[in-house]
């Protein structure tokens, strides 16, 4: 008789030194929880899987996410405020951003309007479009500034799913890489996951994240058990992210 491996959902993968490093928690402030109490009904479900630590990650991006350092601090003191009211004094809650990769990002940096996720490193994104054609040189010019760069869902730029070599480029140049936890489902498309996987099992992460926005997202992520991602390289990734503790 042939005994199927028992599927283990992937939340069991979460400790409690396990820090989230992007996410959209903030109220009102992107395209992620709409109100206080949103804000507050995705930290508890989360915290349902064993995620008590955030860092989260709000939008920078141009006209339409104009956040700054300021904003972001006022917005997490309101959140974290509210935490206390309710009791929920196992939970710590930081703020950082990510960062688009665009004219008015290069600006910032030169303000030295950045908050870093932890030390010097800082998250960032770019179009799903297409990268900046001046990529390479805003990477150069993030550290040049002292920082190091980690380069947000990169298995979400389709672009360069058909030219794989270009994600070896991007590590020689300095980035670091953040998996999205539900590409390793279709979420976002099939061949999201496919990449996804690949960057994993040839070991090209270097954190990951749940980029939650709304709760739809934490429906999904509790139902993914096995994918065809190597188990033991997801556990050694998830407790890559024990750095930011």
């Amino acid at each position: 008789m042939i005994f199927k491996k028992k599927k283990q959902p992937i939340i069991d993968l979460f400790d409690d030194n396990f820090v989230d490093i992007h996410s959209h928690l903030l109220p009102g402030i992107d395209d992620g929880a709409k109100s206080i109490n949103n804000s507050i009904e995705l930290i508890q479900k989360m915290h349902s899987f064993g995620i008590k630590n955030f860092i989260t990650t709000p939008h920078v991006l141009g006209d339409l996410y104009p956040n700054s350092t300021e904003t972001i601090k006022e917005k997490l003191l309101i959140i974290q405020k509210e935490l206390a009211n309710r009791g929920m004094n196992d939970v710590a809650i930081r703020a950082s951003a990510e960062y688009m990769m665009d004219e008015q990002f290069s600006d910032r940096l030169e303000a030295g309007d950045i908050l870093p996720l932890k030390d010097n490193l800082i998250l960032v994104e770019m179009s799903y479009f297409n990268a900046p054609l001046n990529l390479y040189d805003i990477l150069f010019e993030i550290q040049l500034k002292g920082y190091k760069p980690i380069l947000a869902h990169p298995e979400r730029y389709n672009f360069y799913h058909q030219e794989f070599a270009n994600y070896y480029k991007l590590k020689k140049a300095g980035c670091l890489f953040q998996l999205n936890i539900l590409s390793l489902t279709d979420h976002y498309g099939k061949g999201v996951r496919k990449i996804s996987e690949k960057l994993l099992n040839l070991g090209m992460y270097d954190f990951v994240g749940t980029d939650t926005h709304h709760i739809g997202h934490l429906i999904l992520l509790e139902k993914i058990n096995n994918s065809k991602a190597d188990r033991a390289k997801l556990l050694e990734l998830f407790n890559k992210n024990n750095f930011f503790i």
